[in-house]
């Protein structure tokens, strides 16, 4: 079977689409066949991201690796109406179209609650949760007494978490790896990073989870986006010289790659 993995929370502007594209094409040049899809009905950020990639090879005739995507079937294809088991069943036929020669799935979720990321999060082998460094998005994971700093309760999140982890155990399937990337992070405010980074130490270990670093802000990122080039691609293109930004961004995602620690797989990005 496939090797699931999802990249979800209920917050836009995280990065969830550049982590979920840069994983999808660091595993597509590690040899492993990788299909993507974006849960995101409205935006489709991720899905925008694999077209663009998808012309500019066309247009440039560079071969680059890339994931293969896979839309949901269209609601009409089911007799069901309209309502959860209609999503469920979308959502499965898309999975199995994907499971039947693919190694590692990608699913990128919506900043919000769905039907579908609700699946997803059920499925998932390895859920990437992306937050800012902040404790705005810290309250995605935990609520937090304002005087104290005190871990009071999980969050809404963090309880559908739970519930997928217990989905998963009474199917029988292996443990669900959760790991929440610090994304995002600035050169300023230590002060609020070392406050937010002692917090999720101890919510990591209340509610399960592994912290791994994320990507830095830069602007790289931004300019990759209309050509749908990842940080791995520049070198081969040799248009750009790289910088000791897209150096260190690099050295970034392996470690992330590292960090989510997936099975079978040797890291060689």
């Amino acid at each position: 079977m496939a090797h699931i993995i999802v990249v979800g929370n209920e917050k836009g502007g995280s990065g969830k689409s550049t982590v979920s594209m840069h994983v999808s094409v660091a595993l597509a040049r590690m040899g492993q066949r990788v299909g993507a899809m974006d849960l995101d009905v409205r935006q489709l950020s991720f899905g925008r991201y694999i077209e663009n990639r998808r012309n500019w090879v066309k247009r440039s005739g560079v071969d680059l690796p890339t994931p293969r995507f896979q839309p949901l079937p269209d609601a009409a294809d089911f007799d069901i109406p309209e309502g959860p088991q209609l999503h469920d069943a979308r959502m499965g036929a898309a999975l199995e179209a994907l499971s039947a020669d693919c190694d590692y799935i990608v699913i990128d979720c919506p900043g919000s609650y769905t039907r579908l990321s609700q699946y997803a999060h059920s499925v998932a082998d390895t859920l990437i949760t992306p937050i800012n460094d902040s404790f705005i998005d810290f309250d995605l994971l935990a609520r937090t007494d304002p005087e104290t700093g005190e871990v009071l309760s999980p969050s809404i999140y963090s309880e559908m978490v739970w519930k997928a982890r217990q989905t998963r155990a009474q199917a029988g399937l292996r443990p669900l790896n959760w790991v929440v990337l610090r994304n995002r992070m600035g050169t300023t405010a230590m002060h609020n990073k070392r406050k937010v980074g002692d917090a999720l130490e101890v919510l990591s270990r209340r509610i399960g989870f592994r912290l791994a670093p994320g990507f830095s802000e830069r602007v790289v990122f931004r300019e990759l986006f209309p050509k749908g080039l990842t940080l791995l691609d520049l070198r081969d293109l040799g248009s750009e010289p790289m910088t000791m930004s897209h150096v260190a961004a690099r050295q970034e995602l392996r470690d992330l790659m590292g960090a989510l620690e997936l099975p079978d797989l040797q890291i060689s990005v």
